[in-house]
């Protein structure tokens, strides 16, 4: 759902109560400024948003954390 800044600062609550079953997009001058979104993120879009970022070989998160760390010291 996209709508203006205007009308989610007239309706508030509505939209408070619409961002439980779906995202709304905030717009001003015609712009995308915002994203207003449930803190309840769906699992699989969350493990959508992680793909390619750990490994699928076994790797532990800790693992991948340090990996990344490692390669991010030795960029400097």
């Amino acid at each position: 759902m996209v709508i203006t800044a205007t009308e989610l600062k007239s309706n508030m609550g509505r939209y408070l109560s619409l961002v439980a079953s779906e995202d709304i997009i905030i717009t001003k001058n015609g712009k995308n400024i915002a994203k207003l979104s449930s803190t309840k993120q769906d699992g699989v879009e969350a493990m959508r948003s992680l793909f390619g970022i750990i490994p699928n070989d076994g790797t532990t998160l800790e693992q991948a954390r340090e990996e990344r760390l490692a390669r991010y010291e030795t960029a400097d």
